[in-house]
């Protein structure tokens, strides 16, 4: 009987780092102008998405006993930092099944080959995306091109296409095409419960219309079809199933007057995603007038 106990006690123990049954870490204070490295104390966003970023860049943690999904990844400095959250969390960065996230510049993607290596679980992106992710380099296609510092190269990218599913235990994840801020933007929407009450979620992609000093969004004929394809984008998020948003960049969505410990707004606004849309078109048409007045 005793060898009996003692290997429940074992087995128990393999399996508990599954499962987080210890109360989270009290969060901190993020402010809104946070810098992109500034240490967060990870926290729930609903039911099983944790936030696990940074204070200046998001990443979430999807999680269950079958396995959890990494949204996102942050700088390559931040990466540890995102490691040792879920860690702090009391969850196993190698019960990561699945890795994906918005769009291939350093602050997002930086720490994925990092996190990659640490779990095994292969990354996914939108066909655009993935020759970046694989390379580390962006292409004169992104806005952002001249001004574009590389990150580490990662090593297994699955491509996925838009309308696709990234699904893990209750997960279910569908990818959609964002382009805009960049080439291969992409947004994920699921649903989440807690208690009695489920949401649908919706990370968005960044919608800023930011480029170098040689891109211009008002130039069709050097990127065909790229100004109608961001136009196309900002009516697809106003229409995501969106009750709970949650943006790359904390700040852009309100993120943290929405979470403790200062939560000054409502978590859930079945309103946002439009808001946040219509606040992307009036800054596109604002960088477009701007080139029509700049020779």
């Amino acid at each position: 009987m005793r060898r009996l106990l003692g290997l429940l006690v074992l087995f128990a123990s393999s399996v508990a780092p599954a499962l987080s049954t210890a109360a989270p870490p009290r969060p901190n204070r993020c402010a809104e102008d946070a810098g992109w490295n500034d240490p967060a104390v990870p926290r729930r966003v609903y039911g099983n998405t944790w936030y696990v970023g940074t204070c200046g860049i998001t990443a979430l943690l999807l999680t269950s006993p079958k396995g959890h999904v990494l949204v996102d990844a942050g700088t390559t400095e931040a990466a540890p930092q995102v490691e040792a959250n879920i860690r702090r969390l009391g969850f196993r960065v190698e019960d990561i099944r699945a890795i994906v996230g918005s769009h291939a510049h350093a602050d997002h993607a930086g720490g994925l080959a990092r996190l990659q290596r640490a779990s095994g679980a292969p990354v996914y992106a939108l066909p655009d995306a993935a020759p970046v992710l694989t390379t580390g380099r962006a292409g004169r296609s992104d806005p952002q091109f001249g001004v574009l510092e590389p990150f580490p190269a990662v090593a297994r990218v699955t491509p996925i296409n838009a309308g696709g599913h990234v699904r893990v235990a209750q997960h279910d994840l569908t990818a959609h095409a964002t382009p805009g801020h960049t080439p291969g933007g992409a947004s994920w929407t699921w649903r989440e419960c807690e208690s009695d009450r489920c949401v649908d979620i919706a990370y968005v992609d960044s919608l800023t219309a930011i480029a170098d000093d040689t891109y211009r969004y008002s130039d069709d004929a050097s990127h065909p079809g790229a100004l109608a394809a961001f136009r196309a984008t900002l009516a697809a998020v106003a229409a995501l199933p969106c009750d709970v948003l949650v943006t790359p960049h904390p700040s852009a969505s309100g993120l943290w007057a929405r979470l403790p410990p200062g939560r000054t707004a409502p978590l859930v606004d079945a309103g946002a995603c439009r808001a946040y849309a219509d606040t992307a078109r009036l800054r596109l048409d604002d960088r477009l007038a701007k080139e029509a007045s700049t020779p």
